[in-house]
Order: structure tokens, then C-alpha cells, then sequence
């Protein structure tokens, strides 16, 4: 998951597929509240593309290279270290990206 302060919201990857509980609900409500903590964010999920999900893929594999390659491989997907490998990955892989609701931004952490 990967939060992005831009533009409020996080993008998400279902590492089990189209297939996944979540992912299904999601497909059928678009529009529902996600819980991260003890915070609650209403969100509209937006479906990316396969070549957004290689973009998103190969971003990641540049700035945490050992963790993407153990997460294919987790998945039972190769990737040989390349990026061609990691952009194939990411088109294999549904990525969401739960946009906050309009006027809401997600909270940050309060210092004390």
C-alpha cells in the first residue's frame, strides 16, 4: 500500500488476485469507507490498467529492490531482478487506487 499526499488517497495491489474478497467487494461497491488504525476514510476505488499496475510495479522495484523480488516470488511471479521483469509483474498484478472522497483529506498523526 502506498499513501500519496498529492492527491489524497492510497493505491493497493491484490497480491491474490482478481479473485480476493476485498477486491470483489470493491468491484461492487465502489464507494465505501476503508479503516487504516482506528481512522476511517471514505474512498472511491478506481480500477487501474495493467500498464499503470507495470508503472507502479517498476517504481517500486527501483526504490525497495529485495523486497519486490521476494513479493513475486511470494505471488509465483518471475521476476529476474530486471525491470522488464518487475513492468511484466506489475500488468499481472490488479492495482486499486482508493481516492479520498471529495473534501476529505486523510488525517495525519498528531504530535504530542
Amino acid at each position: 500500500m502506498a499513501h500519496e499526499t498529492l492527491h489524497p488517497g492510497w493505491t493497493v495491489a491484490s497480491g491474490f488476485g482478481h479473485g480476493s474478497d476485498w477486491y470483489r467487494n470493491l468491484r461492487a461497491h465502489p464507494k465505501t469507507v476503508i479503516q487504516i488504525g482506528n481512522r476511517h476514510h471514505a474512498v472511491t476505488a478506481r480500477f487501474l490498467s495493467p500498464d499503470d499496475g507495470a508503472q507502479i510495479m517498476a517504481d517500486y522495484a527501483r526504490r525497495h529492490p529485495r523486497t519486490a523480488r521476494r513479493l513475486c516470488a511470494f505471488m509465483g511471479l518471475p521476476a529476474d531482478g530486471s525491470e522488464a521483469s518487475f513492468r511484466d509483474a506489475g500488468r499481472a498484478i490488479p492495482f486499486v487506487r482508493l481516492e479520498a472522497a471529495d473534501g476529505h483529506r486523510p488525517q495525519r498523526r498528531r504530535r504530542r
